[in-house]
C-alpha cells in the first residue's frame, strides 16, 4: 500500500509573512480612515475645546503616519523569493 505524500499544513516562513505585511498593508486605509474621522468627536466650544488648527496638524500627522508605513511595507512586498 503506498503512501501519498500530502502537501504541507502550513505555509513557508516568507509566505506567511509576505501574506500577513499585505493584510496589514490593505488594512491601513481603514485605520488612517478611522483616524482622520476621530476629529469630528472632538469637542468644538467651551472650556477643552480643540482648536482648528491643532485638528488639521492632527490630520495631516496621520495622513504623514500612514505614508511612513506604506513606504516602509513596500519593500517587503516587492521582494521576490530567491529560487
Amino acid at each position: 500500500m503506498a503512501e501519498r505524500k500530502q502537501p504541507p499544513v502550513f505555509l513557508e516562513r516568507q509566505s506567511y509573512r509576505r501574506r500577513r505585511i499585505g493584510d496589514a498593508a490593505r488594512f491601513i486605509p481603514f485605520i488612517g480612515g478611522v483616524l482622520v474621522m476621530l476629529p469630528l468627536l472632538w469637542q468644538t466650544g467651551g472650556p477643552g475645546a480643540v482648536s482648528t488648527v491643532s485638528a488639521f496638524l492632527y490630520i495631516f500627522g496621520v495622513w504623514a503616519l500612514m505614508i511612513v508605513l506604506a513606504g516602509l511595507m513596500a519593500p517587503w512586498l516587492t521582494r521576490r523569493d530567491k529560487e
